[in-house]
């Protein structure tokens, strides 16, 4: 946005543009001085040089353009693309993006109880490509107390916020005093997916896998057989994420690896991406100089971890993937076997998998690193935490009757939303 201008040395053409008369009068001189020199040869008319005035009283000086910073607030529970993808707008509003990460004790008291903790939300938006800077702990409301601190202390231009409306328990705007001292801008909302949908999509599948009428919660065992019986999902909720090619573009970073890069090679679901999966491929990007990530296709993600996997569809989970800074690349739908042609086509110099992990060999099924182990460049890599994508949805299960009420709230919200909805021109 705020382009930089550097300073202008030709000072000359400032002097001839600002002060015409004065500059022409001084050059004239000085090349009546010239031409006097050089005609009485030794007469000691001083030099040019030493004769030349300061003419730099003429140069009026061009500062640096002051970068444009733009602030956005959120929870940022259950990170999705939806959240990556507002961000990638409000970046573009400006040059700086500091985003800040609203405390649990103010979800608590405006939406509910949040699924992550403040420390793995962070690690979230941390571990965003579009994220500058990073204020935790922030208020859920913007009050003049507040916005002072922000253009104040962290120099923000404009608040940023998406199109739907954040209202608190008392029905007013949060964002009231930003758009009243004209520093509020507006983004377009990311349809197809929010919080309340994912936490939707997981009480659903947990309801239609039970087979009787017992509590969820004594359930939960469910979620850690990888290969449970096969039922219809009929009810289920669904994702009603519409892909395009260029929402795809818009997330990629568009750069093939150097000839000479050492290209590092991860596989997995990453089904409801989590600060897990942020810390591993932290750690596979500082092994080489190029990370490509393989993304399961919803069909594999199933056959090895059961009919109610993965939660979000492969174009979703492909989208919260890229959207990690340490990402390079994705392979969408990569293949369950990584063989020696792949590694050749994609000129992979070493093939990690982490030491947490959820998918578990089919009976009968072949080891599918086999190709690189046997060539000597597998590594195992030590799991920095040991969150996964079961481990978050049993915080959901273990309280659903919390986040259904919690839920139930918000989706009236989200109701009112798409039933006044109108087109919003953006990206």
């Amino acid at each position: 946005m705020g382009s930089i201008e550097f300073e202008n040395n030709n000072w000359i053409w400032d002097g001839v543009y600002y002060y015409p008369h004065l500059f022409g009068g001084i050059m004239l001189t000085a090349a009546v001085l010239g031409l006097s020199t050089s005609y009485f040869g030794g007469i000691g008319v001083p030099g040019l040089p030493y004769f030349w005035p300061d003419l730099r009283l003429f140069h009026k000086k061009r500062y640096v353009k002051k970068p444009v910073r733009v602030y956005m607030d959120g929870c940022f529970d259950l990170m999705h693309y939806g959240h990556a993808n507002a961000l990638r707008q409000a970046k573009n509003l400006g040059d700086v993006l500091v985003v800040g990460v609203v405390s649990d004790e103010e979800i608590i008291a405006n939406k509910g109880p949040p699924v992550l903790s403040m420390e793995e939300r962070l690690v979230l938006v941390k571990g965003l490509k579009w994220v500058d800077e990073v204020i935790g702990n922030a208020p859920y409301e913007i009050t003049e107390r507040f916005m002072d601190k922000l253009f104040n202390e962290h120099n923000i231009d404009y608040i940023i916020h998406g199109d739907d409306p954040c209202l608190l328990p008392d029905g007013t705007d949060a964002y009231a005093l930003a758009k009243k001292v004209g520093r509020y801008k507006q983004i377009k909302r990311t349809e197809g997916v929010s919080s309340t949908d994912i936490v939707g999509r997981i009480l659903s599948s947990m309801k239609h896998e039970s087979s009787d009428n017992t509590a969820l919660p004594e359930k939960i065992h469910d979620m850690d057989n990888p290969r449970p019986e096969k039922k219809k999902s009929g009810g289920c909720q669904i994702s009603h994420f519409l892909p395009t090619s260029r929402r795809i573009v818009q997330f990629s970073n568009g750069k093939a690896p150097g000839p000479n890069a050492r290209v590092v090679y991860i596989d997995g679901a990453f089904d409801l991406f989590h600060a897990g999966h942020v810390e591993i491929l932290k750690s596979a990007r500082q092994l080489g100089d190029f990370l490509l990530v393989g993304i399961h296709t919803d069909e594999t993600v199933s056959e090895h971890r059961g009919t109610h996997h993965p939660i979000m569809h492969l174009h979703e989970r492909s989208l919260s993937v890229l959207a990690c800074r340490y990402v390079d690349e994705v392979i969408i739908g990569a293949p369950w076997e990584v063989t020696k042609d792949m590694i050749t086509t994609f000129n992979i110099s070493l093939i990690v998998h982490g030491t947490v992990a959820e998918s578990s060999l089919l009976l009968g099924e072949s080891d599918p690193y086999a190709a690189p182990k046997s060539m000597g460049i597998f590594r195992m890599l030590e799991s920095p935490k040991n969150i996964t994508t079961t481990s978050v949805a049993k915080r959901i299960i273990a309280n659903h009757e919390v986040y259904k009420k919690r839920n139930a709230k918000k989706t009236e919200s989200e109701n009112r939303y798409y039933a006044g909805k109108q087109h919003v021109s953006g990206d």
